[in-house]
């Protein structure tokens, strides 16, 4: 603009207000990589949300062909036998030590995750683990095949 016409002129910037910024947009702090086949692991993946905020954890169904090509480390074979988590540096984690490092995850209440590690609840807690994982489709039923269009698939 030419301070003394009040004239915009053709290649000069206009910049009205503040200058532009980018918004740095963090990456959820886990991952949660759960069978979507499954209605209770499917459930429950969506309450960790609810409980925890979309912004902190993000649910991916593992059944979903692109999903595990983007985690190298977790096998399908490995994901259909525990929940895994993937925190934002990579690491993965499975079985009832995921829910702890999601429940660590999250300020004010992430010191109860440490409970996870005290001698004797580790050892209870991944055996109820295993024994819900075993057998979760015949306690609680599979999803029926919706294509992507029923609720349980929804986000």
């Amino acid at each position: 603009m030419n301070a003394s016409s009040g004239v915009f002129q053709a290649g000069t910037p206009c910049l009205v207000g503040p200058a532009p910024y980018h918004r740095r947009v963090a990456p959820p702090a886990v991952t949660v990589l759960f069978d979507g086949d499954c209605r209770f692991c499917t459930r429950s993946a969506r309450a960790l949300q609810r409980l925890f905020g979309r912004t902190r954890v993000a649910a991916e169904n593992f059944q979903d062909p692109l999903t595990l090509a983007r985690y190298p480390a977790v096998t399908r074979e490995a994901a259909m036998t525990k929940m895994h988590v993937v925190l934002a540096d990579g690491r993965v984690f499975a079985g009832a030590e995921a829910f702890a490092r999601v429940v660590a995850s999250v300020p004010f209440v992430g010191w109860l995750a440490f409970l996870y590690y005290v001698p004797g609840s580790r050892q209870l807690a991944e055996l109820a683990y295993r024994l819900v994982a075993r057998n979760r489709y015949r306690l609680f039923g599979k999803a029926e095949a919706c294509e992507g269009s029923c609720h349980l698939h929804q986000t």
